[in-house]
């Protein structure tokens, strides 16, 4: 682990491409100042994944980070170590320097279930995932953990488990009622566009969960609210994993 020198500031950060409009640059500044805690939060918009090493010489007081789309699953082999739940979900979110080494973490899987359960009704028994990148595979392995079925609904399907979304059909969306946006459609300053699915076949019984918060109202949910369907952003889930994130890199401080 990197250690501070004398009193100076802790330091955090998110690491993706096009960030600038992150939630977690915000949540962890103002959580730090609202709880006087002496720590910073960087973003480090990277066009290319670097080197962890730059990382750290450049910013000497660095404990962890937060890491977003695109590099959930690419920064893998940077890593010196995976928990058990990244391991098996096959994606990181969050790294944590310990013990002079780099281990990675997945905190969207708990903030996703952490979310979504009160909002969970029994006929809610499968459910499609749009998406197959890093927030999907722990959207995925969150659902399994709740005896929900999943498929994936991909612009080039290629694996077992995954369609494409010409594939939706009136008869398939009425067997899953429950849609997950995964993918990053319907972003500010996007807001115009949004997942292609048939949205002419949702019904009430649909329950829309976007893991886009910005805006708090998607294309995609405006469309399932047309239809009477369920709704939620992604926010809640962010809040959850942002904190569960904080307490790994407390742990054994």
């Amino acid at each position: 682990m990197v250690k501070r020198k004398g009193n100076n500031m802790r330091k955090f950060g998110l690491l993706g491409k096009d960030i600038d409009y992150s939630f977690s640059k915000t949540f962890f500044t103002d959580y730090f100042k609202k709880n006087n805690i002496k720590a910073e939060y960087i973003n480090f918009d990277e066009a290319e994944i670097p080197k962890l090493s730059s990382l750290t010489s450049t910013h000497s007081n660095l404990e962890g980070f937060n890491v977003t789309t695109p590099y959930k699953e690419a920064i893998i082999p940077f890593l010196d170590e995976l928990d058990e739940t990244a391991k098996r979900i096959k994606a990181v979110n969050t790294v944590k320097f310990e013990n002079g080494k780099s281990v990675g973490y997945n905190t969207d899987a708990y903030g996703f279930i952490r979310s979504i359960f009160p909002l969970i009704e029994n006929h809610h028994e499968q459910a499609l995932i749009l998406g197959t990148g890093g927030a999907a595979k722990a959207i995925a392995s969150a659902l399994k953990s709740m005896s929900i079925a999943t498929t994936f609904v991909s612009r080039n399907p290629k694996n077992a488990g995954e369609i494409a979304y010409t594939d939706l059909t009136e008869e398939l969306l009425n067997k899953h009622f429950l849609i997950i946006n995964c993918t990053p459609i319907g972003t500010s300053p996007n807001e115009e566009k949004c997942p292609d699915i048939p949205y002419v076949y949702l019904t009430k019984k649909h329950f829309l969960y976007d893991l886009v918060y910005n805006p708090p109202l998607t294309k995609f949910l405006a469309l399932g609210k047309q239809k009477g369907a369920k709704l939620s952003n992604g926010l809640k889930m962010l809040e959850y994993q942002a904190l569960k994130a904080w307490n790994i890199w407390n742990e054994n401080k």
